[in-house]
């Protein structure tokens, strides 16, 4: 008999049996590993892409740049994102001075439309990969201000809370939020933002 592998046929007919077994079960789990990691980067994907739906929000073709420079640099893993405007699904821009034009609430939704035109470069550049994003590592935000006017970090909390509320922990980041007393086109806000993804 081909079971006896020791002179015992039951024996060596449960060994077998018992070996079979492991080597499903091994192969099983190799199935699965490479399963998950097919399937995980789109999950991600699709949770992200998801989110911004129920946001309200629509990835569209980033604002051109308004000089001469390109909208994002990579180096190494690291994408460094020009400033952005706040410009809206209209096109229209958010104009005015902080402290004088507009309000605190006026300028946290500048800074949130700023936001979201830095999400549609990042689409662009990862070519609507979200499960690249590592994290957002820094934030800069510029506020049209009045000469009185000191609340920049709530003005640019309104790009803050969009990353944060998009990726979640990875949306934390370092920040500075600066006053200027003018912008170009008047805008009332300009974001830029380092992000680091992985291949």
């Amino acid at each position: 008999s081909v079971f006896q592998l020791s002179g015992y046929p039951h024996f060596d007919a449960i060994l077998f049996y018992t070996m079979v077994l492991n080597l499903k079960t091994i192969l099983s789990t190799l199935f699965i590993s490479t399963l998950i990691t097919i399937v995980q980067p789109f999950s991600i994907t699709m949770s992200i892409a998801e989110k911004l739906q129920s946001m309200g929000i629509t990835i569209r073709e980033a604002p051109s740049p308004k000089g001469n420079y390109i909208s994002c640099v990579r180096t190494g893993n690291l994408l460094h994102l020009c400033g952005h405007i706040p410009q809206k699904d209209d096109g229209s821009l958010v104009c005015g001075r902080l402290g004088q034009d507009l309000s605190v609430e006026e300028g946290y939704e500048s800074a949130r439309w700023c936001a979201i035109n830095i999400l549609n470069t990042l689409h662009k550049e990862l070519n609507g990969d979200w499960s690249r994003v590592v994290r957002v590592v820094k934030v800069v935000g510029f506020v049209n201000s009045a000469d009185d006017f000191q609340q920049q970090p709530a003005v640019i909390n309104g790009a803050s809370d969009l990353f944060g509320e998009v990726f979640g922990l990875a949306g934390v980041h370092a920040r500075s939020a600066v006053g200027s007393n003018t912008l170009p086109l008047g805008i009332a806000t300009e974001v830029e933002a380092i992000v680091e993804v992985k291949d």
